[in-house]
C-alpha cells in the first residue's frame, strides 16, 4: 500500500498496487515444460551421443546415447576433457584442440575418425561440434553429436572387396577366353 499525497503534501489516501503475475507464472511454467520436454527428448535418443562441452572442452552434460555408444555413465564422465575419447595418435597430433578451434572459428566442425570407448575398443565416428553462444554473442560452450558408423564403414569395405573380387574374376575369365581362343587358332 502506497500513500497518495496532494500538491501541498497532505495525505489524500492510499493506493494498493497489485500486479497480475498470472502471465509471468504461465510464461515461466511454459518455459519449464518446454525445457523438460527437450531434456526428455535428448535423453531418450540412444543412436546418437549428444552432450555439451564447456568452453575448455570438458563434458558438462551426457545423454543415454552417449552412455550406450561410449560406455561411460554420466557421473563417470562429466567434467572430463573431450580428448579422452580420441585415440592416442589423434591426441598426439592435437586433433581434439583442432576440432574445438575449428568449431570456434567456423561455428561448426564436422568430420569422421576413430574414437575410443571406455573399454578401450575403437569405433569409427561421425562427429558434429557446434559452437554455442549466449544472447550477447559470447561463446559459452559446444554441442557435440557423435554417431557410431563402424558398421556402415565395414559394409562399404566388404562391398569394395566384393567388387574387387568380381573384377579379378572377370579379368581371369577374359584371360581364359583369350588364351582359349589363341590355343584354338
Amino acid at each position: 500500500t502506497d500513500p497518495i499525497r496532494g500538491g501541498d503534501g497532505s495525505l489524500s489516501g492510499f493506493a494498493k498496487i497489485t500486479r497480475d503475475l498470472t502471465e509471468r507464472r504461465e510464461a515461466a511454467e511454459s518455459l519449464r515444460r518446454s525445457q523438460e520436454q527437450f531434456q526428455i527428448l535428448v535423453n531418450g535418443v540412444t543412436d546418437y551421443a549428444i552432450y555439451m562441452l564447456d568452453r575448455e572442452g570438458r563434458v558438462s552434460s551426457w545423454n543415454a546415447g552417449a552412455e550406450r555408444i561410449k560406455g561411460y555413465a554420466r557421473d563417470e564422465i562429466v567434467g572430463s576433457h573431450v580428448s579422452r575419447f580420441y585415440t592416442p595418435e589423434d591426441r598426439e597430433a592435437g586433433r581434439p584442440g583442432h576440432t574445438i578451434e575449428a568449431a570456434v572459428r567456423e561455428g561448426r566442425f564436422e568430420g569422421e575418425g576413430w574414437r575410443l570407448r571406455k573399454d578401450g575398443s575403437r569405433f569409427w565416428a561421425h562427429v558434429v561440434v557446434d559452437a554455442i553462444h549466449d544472447d550477447a554473442g559470447r561463446l559459452i560452450g559446444f554441442a557435440k553429436i557423435t554417431r557410431d558408423i563402424t558398421e556402415r564403414m565395414e559394409a562399404l569395405a566388404a562391398l569394395e572387396q566384393a567388387r574387387e573380387a568380381l573384377f579379378q574374376s572377370q579379368k581371369l575369365e577374359a584371360i581364359g577366353q583369350l588364351t582359349g581362343g589363341v590355343a584354338h587358332d
